[in-house]
């Protein structure tokens, strides 16, 4: 017998126990209980799979349910950005959610995922949402991207995609480097950098991802489904696909 059908095992025997108090049992009768429980799964194991899987089923079907309530939570501001920035399509018909960090080498691996997406499907809409959870340099870099997409939405798009594929480690030197060579001078930067709703928009994004209880990148949102990690462009593709025929990730 598994490791995991002990456990579950263990784990009926001790709620019939718990429950034997309420039924004020004997020490006699509990143990025939216990003794009754052990026999049965042991000419039965199998039973124990299908409490293993019916447990399963549980607990997804609960996040789900959970994952639901949070992105009605969320509100409207999880599908859009302040200066209504949108990667491909905005008036598109499938929105993708993602939380990236400009140091994650994950996300650098996305990128190329979302691009490809992007390029064979033109109803496709990316909202970036900026989570700076790799330290000090990645908080610098978000902050100057947001001052970026603040002064010149419409070569966000750019800018991300450059810092994001970017060697080295990504931070306000590096960041300005990029904003400068993209048209926006440094003072103008600076300055933006500090308007509250640049910190603002940073802020917001981080409430968003908490209340998913995101806490790594890259980490998606579709229709009614957190999607944590890389899951690469075909398993995107995939959901993309069944959001559009049924309204939901998984049909």
């Amino acid at each position: 017998m598994t490791r995991k059908s002990l456990l579950a095992a263990a784990s009926l025997v001790l709620a019939l126990t718990a429950s034997a108090p309420a039924l004020a049992l004997t020490d006699g009768e509990k143990t025939e209980i216990e003794t009754v429980v052990r026999d049965y799964l042991i000419r039965n194991p199998e039973v124990l799979l299908e409490a293993m899987d019916a447990l399963e089923a549980k607990r997804q079907a609960q996040a789900v349910g959970e994952q639901k309530e949070a992105i009605a939570q969320a509100g409207p501001n999880l599908f859009a950005t302040p200066e209504g920035t949108v990667i491909g399509n905005p008036e598109g018909d499938v929105t993708v959610v993602e939380f990236f960090d400009y140091n994650c080498g994950y996300c650098k691996r996305a990128l190329t995922d979302m691009q490809a997406l992007i390029e064979a499907d033109p109803q496709l809409r990316f909202v970036l949402k900026e989570i700076p959870v790799l330290g000090p340099p990645s908080v610098e870099a978000s902050h100057v991207s947001l001052a970026f997409r603040h002064l010149a939405p419409t070569r966000y798009g750019e800018f991300h995609a450059r810092l994001l594929g970017s060697k080295g480690t990504a931070n306000e030197d590096s960041a300005l480097t990029l904003a400068e060579e993209l048209g926006v001078d440094e003072a103008a930067m600076r300055a933006a950098m500090k308007l509250p709703e640049v910190e603002a928009a940073l802020q917001e994004d981080t409430r968003i991802a908490e209340l998913l209880k995101i806490t790594g990148t890259p980490s998606y949102v579709l229709a009614n489904e957190v999607v944590p990690g890389a899951i690469g462009k075909e398993g995107l593709a995939e959901k993309i696909a069944n959001v559009r025929s049924c309204g939901q990730t998984r049909c």
